[in-house]
């Protein structure tokens, strides 16, 4: 096999999931114009796009080109079985963020970056499902391009922080890397799965197997089976039910695409004489995906297999394998739990056996399972005092209860079925409601509320199962009728389906919609509101649906067909089928158009033929109540749905040709991975003066945003490509569509409201012959809401006629009564519950054609979410505080060495704190008004030295109570909280003053330094308990830089001691030198007297003798020519004579 690390060419990419890994040449070409949203050389890839999310495949053919994925893994055995490591916590990252929305407008394609010190992905994938509402995509087929430095060196000119940029640290920007694999082992399955911003998750299920081809035997006759899983949280699905085979399908794509595994499982036979086994086969039955670990139960065995998960996980924590678990237990159904709560997903396994009676309930914490063997202390049938019970299906209900279906036997011919409550915080058992024996009779009506004083039929009830919807809170059991309550002791039994028919499982949309599959693969569908069950397939609709489908040669539909599944996507319906045609055999995900299946039998069923003169004529009934239905005064959907929005555009490119080229289209997907890391790492306590993640991105050079567009007017940006400042930033007028929302989220006090406008069907008003009477409605438009909470939620309703409009305008306001929930982290553990608005008789009744098909109107479901929204963070609001700080005080002293991102404190000034309400999604920005207390939870007299306080410590630093001499802070505020611990501040408090007592930790800090003593404290502040405004427990902790600390009075003692020493010393000194002063000068100047008259001397008789001397050789010159004179004298009278004697 080859190594999946081995160097690659730069225009080659990797096929994961293949037997080996098969480079493939890439085009190199340059793309086309963004505004054509196409790239040159995409054509290939595009086909091959295109028949994988078809899935063909020839039906055992060698080759396949559908959604399977081919996956080569060798078998162990029995005791290589081994339980997975732990896993590591997850940061507790707010999961609602991942519903943020990101439109990427340019063609892509697929690169990767890599460096020695940071790894980066950087990821251009072509994405099919850009625009779609609610849509999102995967990452897949990734290859190396360039490093970071050398994608942007070129960028010198760009509006780019360096800061931030270099900010992305290996492991920060990890991306999926596909994983060297050693000699020998076998390759993993790599599933990535992007989920919204900022989410990117690469899965690492190990399920090592071999790929089979669709043979006809593992699907057609075989019955379909439920689709369970995590709703909203499982990045992957899979799905069992393969007639004697360890296989299942596995999807990361809704069955866009998909891969048939054989399992590397021991399959162990465990059967004896306590575990009853009537047969022994390899079909996997029951599957369950959650969002870090699969279910599957084999025979009377569970297994698990963690995924990697290098986002939620610090580090790979995943199970490598299938993990058997409850290993000396006989299961006998896996049953699923469709939501998480309390940060745990949940799996409940039903026993049987010498455990029978009990349930085994499994929760699953950042990838760790575990399962508690319930009830603790006595079994189900010993709780309701029965000899020999069975649990039939348990569901999990919001607040800390299971409600179980159990079946115990009276005699050997007569059985009875209870519904039994189970308490998980006391361990106490209740009988809340009998299943009579026998199916009532209904004698035509649509449903009958079960009183005990109806009649019954001769048909058995046999339950097989129960449904449980959190967010409207009805319950479901169902078998060979179908019952249905709001309060799980009250039911009303639906006479619309058949007790001929029995049904299999149920599949809930949450959205207010029910599709049923009975044993022989009938769908039927409810609606919440209606007690009316529709048949859906087969039915008339049906058949006039499939035969315009072969009309249109649709290849989605075939003569013989088998249904695997059936699951809902988005609110809407679909079906996983097999299909042979013409010897081609596929697994198809189609749509079941629910809607248009409804339309065609009202048509069918309500017409007339009416005899005009001499034809006749054919008149059909419209049975809805109205003929125009819209949405008014619909507020602004952010501030309800919590969704954060980016606008991001491509760059400009700087060419003559105008196409994207590699360079600018990696640009472009590193400005958008940029502003990804940007937004998730967007938790400073420190409030920015602008909370919008790409404030911080620009702001260094924003004033230089006119030079960057003169450089890109003349074509002279570096690196070919301009960024412009104002293509990247948040979105917060996101302004309503006409439609209600998918869901909204209250918080304490919040109100929703919404107008309804209605134009009744033909004439509709009437009025009295009383001169003065009012005008009513004729064909009474009557307007229903229903909360599954009214203890919790109010509606109010206010009817207006619009007389010359022929219509009613319905003011409808939904509003949190501010008493169910407590506070909570923002984004979790929200209370769920709903609100259905229902025009009365329009249910089933009323449709209507939109430009995205056919929909029904006159039920609107709204799901509702209490607690805390998601996007809203506590903040210190730094700017503010310096401001009233500076004015109270009258003055404000920096640190010497100046730090913007924290500002000092002065120690002797009284501090007055301040807090912002940010919500991220709106863009409002608030002082907090509310009550919080404020602690000081740790701290240091440098960042360096920053320690952590015990909880003993903590109170005796901040309780107003404590009388050992440690306060760290002190305030004039009386207010403090029930246990009379902690001072309560507010937005009107008088501020804090800093103690630093005996005891406390910054007391008699050293100086580091000529200047004050310095301390840095980590501050707490938390609204938990103390504040009744909100449903939010915002908590919030910061450093702050407090300068000016006193020294103790010891140490001060002590500076003062030396420093009057020194002091004195140098002033006796000064004295002493003043004393002695003139005796120095004096003695100075003798002894320069003295040198003087030294010097003066012995200049004056060095020039004595050397005037001496140069007398007596001036004398001897001068004797010398004097007598040289004599001579010549002497001389000269001779020659005078000789002269005068010759003339």
């Amino acid at each position: 096999m080859e190594r999946r690390n081995e160097k690659r060419g730069r225009g080659e990419k990797v096929l994961l999931f293949d037997r080996k890994v098969r480079p493939e040449k890439v085009p190199t070409e340059k793309s086309a114009p963004a505004q054509s949203e196409k790239v040159r050389g995409e054509g290939e890839e595009t086909a091959r796009g295109e028949a994988r999310s078809r899935g063909e495949e020839k039906a055992g053919g060698a080759e396949r080109t559908g959604g399977e994925e081919r996956v080569r893994a060798a078998l162990a055995p029995c005791s290589a079985m081994s339980p997975a490591g732990p896993a590591q916590p997850r940061p507790h990252v707010l999961r609602a963020l991942r519903a943020l929305l990101a439109v990427f407008l340019a063609p892509w394609g697929l690169w990767a970056v890599e460096d020695e010190d940071c790894t980066w992905q950087v990821v251009l994938n072509k994405f099919e499902t850009v625009g779609q509402s609610g849509a999102s995509d995967r990452f897949f087929r990734q290859e190396p391009l360039d490093t970071v430095e050398k994608v942007f060196r070129t960028l010198v000119d760009a509006p780019i922080d360096p800061e931030e940029v270099s900010g992305l640290r290996s492991g920060e920007r990890e991306g999926p890397v596909p994983r060297a694999l050693g000699p020998g082992r076998s390759p993993n399955l790599f599933l990535q799965k992007y989920l919204g911003f900022p989410y990117y998750l690469k899965v690492n299920y190990s399920c090592e197997g071999q790929l089979f081809h669709l043979a006809p035997r593992y699907f057609v006759n075989a019955p379909s089976r439920p689709l369970w899983y995590t709703v909203d949280q499982a990045p992957v699905l899979i799905l069992g039910g393969i007639p004697n085979e360890k296989s299942i399908l596995l999807t990361d794509t809704s069955f866009k695409d998909f891969s048939l595994i054989e399992l590397n499982i021991d399959s162990c036979w465990v059967g004896s004489i306590y575990c009853p086994q009537a047969d022994f086969a390899a079909t996997i039955y029951d599957t369950i995906s959650t969002e870090s670990t699969l279910f599957i139960r084999q025979n009377q065995l569970v297994y698990y297999s963690t995924g990697t998960y290098t986002t939620l996980h610090e580090g790979d924590h995943g199970s490598g394998s299938w993990v058997r678990v409850l290993a000396n237990e006989c299961i006998k159904k896996l049953c699923p739990v469709e939501f998480h709560s309390n940060g745990s997903e949940y799996v409940m396994a039903l026993t049987t056996g010498k455990h029978e009676g009990y349930v085994h309930f499994g929760t699953i914490t950042d990838g760790r399972v575990s399962f508690k063997m319930l009830p603790v202390s006595l079994s189900v049938c010993e709780g309701i005092q029965v000899s020999n019970c069975s649990i039939i299906w348990s569901v999990f209900l919001k607040g800390e209860k299971l409600l179980l279906l159990v079946e115990s036997m009276v005699t050997a011919t007569r059985n009875l079925y209870q519904v039994v409550s189970y308490n998980l915080v006391t361990d106490s058992l209740s009988i809340l409601y009998k299943i009579p024996e026998f199916i009532p009779d209904a004698r035509g009506l649509e449903f009958l509320m079960m009183l005990r004083t109806e009649s019954f039929t001769t048909s058995p009830m046999v339950p097989k199962g129960m449904s449980y919807d959190p967010y409207n809170n009805l319950l479901y059991i169902w078998g060979n009728f179908l019952l249905q309550s709001y309060d799980y002791e009250n039911f009303i039994y639906l006479a619309d389906f058949p007790k001929e028919s029995s049904i299999k499982y149920l599949v809930n949309s949450f959205q207010g919609e029910l599709a049923i599959v009975t044993e022989t693969e009938e769908i039927w569908y409810i609606l919440e509101g209606s007690y009316r069950v529709y048949k859906l397939i087969p039915s008339d609709g049906w058949e006039v649906h499939v035969s315009l489908q072969a009309m249109r040669q649709s290849n989605s539909y075939a003569a013989n067909e088998t249904m695997v599944t059936i699951f809902y996507e988005q609110d809407k319906l679909y079906q996983l089928v097999y299909l042979i045609s013409r010897q081609e055999a596929r697994l198809v995900k189609r749509l079941v158009p629910v809607v248009q299946l409804l339309n065609y039998q009202q048509v069918n069923s309500h017409y007339l033929l009416e005899q005009q003169g001499g034809h006749q004529t054919l008149t059909f009934t419209n049975l809805c109540p109205f003929t125009v239905m819209r949405l008014w005064d619909l507020p602004d959907p952010q501030s309800y749905t919590r969704q954060e929005r980016y606008r991001a555009l491509p760059p400009r490119v700087l060419e003559a040709s105008g196409f994207h080229s590699e360079r600018s289209l990696a640009v472009y997907q590193g400005l958008v991975y940029y502003l990804l890391w940007l937004h998730s790492k967007y938790d400073k306590p420190y409030a920015d003066p602008v909370h919008d993640p790409t404030w911080r991105w620009w702001k260094n050079k924003k004033q230089d945003q006119d030079y960057y567009f003169y450089l890109a007017s003349n074509w002279r940006s570096a690196g070919g490509v301009h960024i412009d400042m104002a293509s990247y930033e948040k979105i917060y007028n996101v302004k309503a569509e006409y439609q209600l929302p998918e869901r909204i989220f209250l918080d304490k006090g919040t109100k929703y409201s919404f107008s309804l406008f209605l134009t009744a069907r033909g004439s509709a008003l009437k009025t009295d012959s009383t001169i003065g009477a009012s005008f009513q409605l004729e064909s009474q438009l009557d307007l229903g809401v229903l909360l599954a909470d009214p203890g919790c939620i109010e509606a109010a309703v206010k009817q207006e006629i619009l007389i010359n409009r022929n219509s009613v305008l319905f003011k409808v306001t939904l509003s949190d009564k501010r008493i169910c929930f407590d506070q909570g982290i923002s984004g979790h553990n929200l209370m769920k519950t709903s609100m259905l608005v229902k025009v009365v008789g329009s249910a089933g009744h009323c449709f209507q054609n939109t430009h995205l098909g056919p929909r029904l109107q006159g039920n609107l479901v709204v799901p509702v979410l209490i607690g805390c929204p998601p996007g809203k963070r506590l903040a210190f609001d730094i700017t503010y505080t310096l401001e009233y700080n500076h004015l109270q005080n009258k003055h404000y002293f920096d640190c010497v060495e100046v730090d913007p991102e924290m500002p000092c404190f002065l120690f002797r000034d009284i501090f007055y704190p301040f807090f912002l309400i940010q919500d991220l999604v709106t863009g409002d920005s608030g002082s907090f008004q509310g009550s919080y207390v404020l602690k000081v939870v740790g701290g240091g007299p440098s960042l360096d030295a920053i320690r952590e306080y015990s909880e003993e410590e903590i109170y005796r630093f901040n309780s107003p109570l404590d009388n050992t001499d440690s306060l760290i802070w002190t305030t004039k505020n009386t207010t403090t909280t029930e246990d009379l611990a902690f001072n309560i501040l507010s937005h009107q408090s008088s501020g804090i003053e800093w103690l630093c007592l005996p005891n406390s930790p910054c007391h008699d800090t050293v100086p580091r330094s000529i200047f004050a003593p310095e301390f840095f404290f980590k501050v707490l502040v938390s609204n938990r308990g103390v504040d009744k405004s909100t449903y939010c427990d915002y908590q919030l902790i910061f450093l702050l830089h407090i300068h000016g600390l006193p020294l103790s009075s010891k140490r001060a003692l002590f500076l003062l001691l030396v420093s009057s020493i020194i002091f004195l010393g140098l002033v006796a000194l000064y004295i002493i030198a003043c004393l002695l002063w003139p005796l120095v000068v004096k003695a100075c100047n003798i002894l320069r007297w003295k040198i003087t008259n030294i010097v003066a001397s012995e200049s004056y008789y060095t020039y004595a003798s050397s005037s001496s001397r140069g007398f007596s050789l001036s004398s001897k010159a001068s004797s010398k020519a004097s007598s040289k004179r004599s001579e010549r004298d002497k001389a000269e009278p001779g020659q005078t004579l000789a002269k005068r004697s010759l003339t």
